[in-house]
């Protein structure tokens, strides 16, 4: 099995670091966060990478190569202007020709990605999606009122619990022809596109084993996480 990783965005959350670094090739402790991520898939047993480039895109593939350094065989798909993250994974069609892992480049991952495939499988799914257990608490106030507009409870602060998409997919190639060619697309329209013709969607929820590291409060709060863990070897 192959899996796509998403690396060719411009970073702009993350300015002015990513003016001269891709955002993948920031470093998290000892290494790159790509480097976490083709880490995490060996530890899955997924050993064939395609690598969709584009934004500084020289940095990652002189770092990589071939990845025979890394244990994993590296192929490129290269755009040359940023296309959002459907638009990116087209550009690695030509590489693929069965089911699929498909990741975005700006999180680390920590969880069964083996079981995860194996669910996509036994539920002969056409896209299944990672979802994350998202907790967050409301600075308000709550008021519950009935369809009369009288008051039925007040919810102080609550905290809202829901599920959120993580950026890590497993897919059959069919999903291909849902993405227009050289052109943004974002994944959320394949995805609706996909469910409107009625194809097998499917989720894999997760508590633990997903950080967010797209923005500058995300990142500096991961990277100083992965420093200290580094100072503890």
């Amino acid at each position: 099995m192959k899996a796509v990783i998403l690396t060719g965005g411009l970073g702009t959350r993350l300015q002015p670091y990513t003016l001269f670094v891709p955002k993948p090739m920031l470093p998290l402790g000892d290494k790159p966060l790509l480097e976490h991520s083709i880490n995490w898939l060996k530890k899955n047993n997924i050993k064939s990478v395609v690598l969709c480039v584009s934004y500084l895109r020289k940095n990652i593939q002189d770092y990589f190569e071939d990845g025979k350094d890394f244990g994993v065989d590296i192929e490129y798909a290269i755009s040359n202007k940023p296309l959002a993250t459907a638009g990116q994974l087209k550009t690695a069609e030509e590489f693929i020709d069965d089911t699929f892992v498909c990741m975005y480049g700006d999180s680390v991952f920590d969880f069964s990605l083996k079981n995860m495939v194996k669910k996509h499988q036994k539920d002969k799914s056409f896209i299944t999606m990672c979802l994350y257990e998202y907790k967050s608490r409301l600075p308000y106030g709550v008021i519950d009122t009935d369809k009369k507009g009288f008051i039925t409870a007040w919810r102080e602060k609550p905290e809202i619990v829901s599920s959120i998409n993580t950026g890590c997919y497993v897919m059959e190639p069919g999903v291909f022809p849902y993405i227009p060619e050289d052109m943004p697309y974002g994944m959320d329209k394949v995805i609706l596109k996909a469910m409107a013709k009625k194809k097998r969607m499917n989720s894999y929820s997760i508590k633990k084993g997903f950080t967010d590291v797209g923005d500058m409060e995300s990142y500096t709060k991961t990277y100083k996480e992965f420093k200290e863990k580094l100072g503890k070897i």
